[in-house]
């Protein structure tokens, strides 16, 4: 099985687009979706109910939304940061803000990558296929 992204977004719409660009392009059996940081690091770390493995392989590299409903992808991202087995984990922030704040604060937690979110499937399908050509295909990553 090729490596998984995970999704974490809580936007349900914003969710959407990027399943129907994943679909679009013949990589959805790689994508997988969490909608909040609790889930997200539950994902990242194995845990219940994402224990199985087999059913939640580790993912590849990750899309993180910075707005998520009762913390931050912030947040998020420095926690991923401080655990030695994500230490190599590529994070691609994918947020609506443009924000210079925003961006420098992303790349000083350890973002690999900030993506404006683009509008319309077109874009998002552009953004998922360069990504995931990038990350999945041209990247070399470690074995840890």
């Amino acid at each position: 099985m090729k490596p998984v992204v995970l999704h974490v977004e809580d936007d349900p719409n914003d969710a959407l687009l990027v399943t129907l660009a994943f679909r679009k392009l013949d990589l959805a059996p790689q994508l997988r979706s969490v909608d909040n940081d609790p889930k997200a690091r539950a994902y990242l770390s194995g845990t219940a109910p994402f224990s199985n493995r087999t059913d939640h392989p580790a993912p590849g590299f990750v899309f993180l939304d910075l707005k998520l409903h009762g913390s931050s992808g912030f947040e998020l991202l420095a926690w991923v940061r401080r655990q030695p087995v994500f230490r190599y984990l590529p994070v691609v922030i994918l947020s609506s803000s443009n924000r210079s704040e925003d961006i420098s604060q992303a790349y000083d937690l350890g973002a690999n990558s900030y993506i404006s979110k683009p509008s319309s499937l077109e874009g998002i399908m552009q953004m998922v296929r360069t990504a995931h050509h990038y990350w999945m295909g041209f990247n070399l990553q470690t074995a840890s």
